[in-house]
């Protein structure tokens, strides 16, 4: 039997219950929400099971949500099933004042970098890394450049013709 979203998503709240939420399917692709403290055992459980086979982390990455207090950073998770062609994303969401994530690194080698990068961009510290520093940017930087804290552009430069720009 083929692989489906319905079969992961029962499976998953078979498992964890309530705890996995926000189910939704867009352009075929099941994405679901975790508490971040789960973030290993799904992971895990996704791994491991033998009907599931999410063996491959396709990618890692952060988003910035500054308007949603408690929960202003996500960390996203895209996994592949290379038995049947299935993808899946999930999120967590964490602090902004404490953003501790466990690390997946144990599981797939390949969060490794993924992981550093987004430590380096948005500042996600992932618990357990064997080698959080920064990858791309350098050591000194102490604010993290991907994340939405800073104007778009300068408002007191006077260098500049709004007009040239279409604003004025």
């Amino acid at each position: 039997m083929a692989l489906t979203n319905d079969i992961i998503q029962q499976q998953l709240q078979a498992k964890f219950g309530d705890q996995v939420s926000n189910f939704a399917e867009s352009y075929g692709m099941l994405s679901f929400e975790v508490p971040k403290e789960l973030n290993l055992k799904v992971l895990q459980f996704l791994y491991d099971d033998a009907e599931l086979q999410f063996r491959f982390l396709t990618d890692l990455q952060a988003v910035h949500y500054p308007n949603q207090v408690g929960r202003e950073l996500a960390v996203v998770y895209h996994l592949h099933n290379m038995v049947d062609n299935v993808r899946l994303r999930f999120k967590v969401f964490t602090d902004i004042q404490k953003p501790d994530v466990y690390s997946a690194t144990a599981l797939y080698a390949s969060a490794n970098w993924m992981e550093r990068e987004t430590y380096d961009f948005f500042g996600v510290n992932f618990v357990g890394h064997p080698n959080l520093k920064r990858i791309l940017n350098v050591e000194e930087m102490d604010y993290f450049p991907l994340r939405k804290e800073y104007p778009l552009e300068d408002q007191s430069r006077i260098d500049k013709d709004d007009e040239m720009f279409g604003r004025g």
